[in-house]
């Protein structure tokens, strides 16, 4: 029974989200599997993925072969590294303490990594925020003068009106007799 490593599609329709799995090779794409090993959410910015490592190390290790967007996810989140890892320790380049401690060094500096790219993301919205709200408070100040510029002439043109008015009725009107 081949194994494979692969998304397994939920979600609705235009909001996708997937499951990593282990399936037999055979099976429908959103049908039956094995075992769950993770989820991926790409709609996020990053996108948000959860993997059992160690589940999915060992079906790597009993052969499974993961497919072409389950692999990148996989090595974006240090699997295949492991299990690379794990080679090395079985033919006695390295022991298991020394695997680890690359692996978690490894971790670490990929968190890092992922979290100023968060903070980046974050710095830009806040500066987008405030760029939007500035101009905003442009188009407000502009409206509000435009107002008062347009309430000045109505009292001028008004003024003027009243002025000629008291004008004419000051003047004789002549008659004609």
């Amino acid at each position: 029974m081949p194994v494979k490593i692969r998304l397994q599609r939920h979600g609705k329709k235009g909001k996708p989200f997937y499951w990593i799995v282990a399936a037999n090779s055979r099976a429908k794409r959103d049908g039956k599997f094995l075992e769950k090993l993770g989820t991926y959410n790409p709609i996020s910015n990053p996108a948000q993925i959860e993997v059992n490592v160690d589940a999915a190390v060992k079906w790597l290790q009993n052969g499974a072969q993961p497919s072409d967007t389950a692999r990148r996810i996989l090595s974006y989140k240090g699997v295949l590294l492991k299990h690379h890892l794990l080679g090395g320790v079985a033919k006695g380049a390295l022991t298991a303490e020394q695997a680890e401690a690359k692996f978690n060094a490894w971790v670490e500096a990929k968190n890092n990594k992922v979290s100023s790219k968060e903070e980046k993301l974050a710095k830009e919205k806040a500066a987008a925020k405030a760029k939007a709200l500035d101009a905003e408070k442009e188009a407000n100040e502009k409206r509000k003068n435009e107002a008062a510029a347009k309430a000045a002439e109505a009292a001028a043109a008004a003024t003027a009106a009243q002025a000629e008015g008291e004008a004419a009725a000051e003047q004789p009107q002549e008659t004609e007799a």
